[in-house]
């Protein structure tokens, strides 16, 4: 699997999102949108069922680790599922692949794993981007560990059991703790 990055920058976290709504779908983008707000693995995103929220709360167990995640859904995630609720109210899952409504007796399943990640590498190759599904958690953990310096609330919001593995999944780098040195001067 190709090492992605954590997407830095507001504007080009917006720009993906547009791209792939353009160039996939609305879903697709969704994806993006609401995997960037709940950060978790694409496996885990992917197999969201309405019945796994209640009112504000997403609980799941997660697929790699099997630790449950039990995770606040900020207003603007909210407003996105409410939205896909409502357009969608028969399916099961978040994020329902519409290709089931051709086979009437199968059940239903997300979209897939290969396409989300298609559409995100095609998306990052056009901006020149190592963008793919683990961006949207390496980039929630970015950010987090930018607007806060607790690498303690980071670890704990994707669920890591180590600083070191934390600070390397969220791309800070030698360089950036010596440009922290030299730009804080007490």
């Amino acid at each position: 699997m190709a090492e992605v990055d954590a997407i830095k920058d507001q504007d080009t976290i917006r720009l993906i999102g547009h791209l792939l709504e353009r160039r996939f779908s609305k879903q697709v983008s969704d994806v993006w949108c609401i995997g960037l707000n709940l950060a978790l693995r694409i496996s885990d995103l992917l197999a969201i069922r309405f019945h796994d929220i209640h009112q504000d709360r997403l609980f799941l167990r997660e697929a790699k680790t099997g630790k449950t995640a039990n995770i606040q859904i900020n207003p603007k995630t909210l407003q996105l599922i409410e939205r896909i609720k409502q357009e969608h109210p028969n399916h099961e899952y978040l994020f329902q692949s519409h290709r089931n409504r051709q086979a009437i007796n199968r059940a239903a399943r997300p979209i897939s794993r290969r396409y989300v990640t298609r559409a995100f590498a095609e998306v990052g190759q056009e901006l020149n981007l190592k963008l793919g599904t683990h961006s949207m958690r390496k980039t929630r953990g970015y950010h987090l560990y930018q607007a806060t310096k607790d690498i303690g609330r980071v670890m704990k919001m994707l669920r890591h059991s180590s600083e070191g593995v934390t600070l390397r999944y969220i791309g800070i780098t030698q360089e950036d703790v010596d440009k922290d040195f030299v730009e804080l001067e007490l």
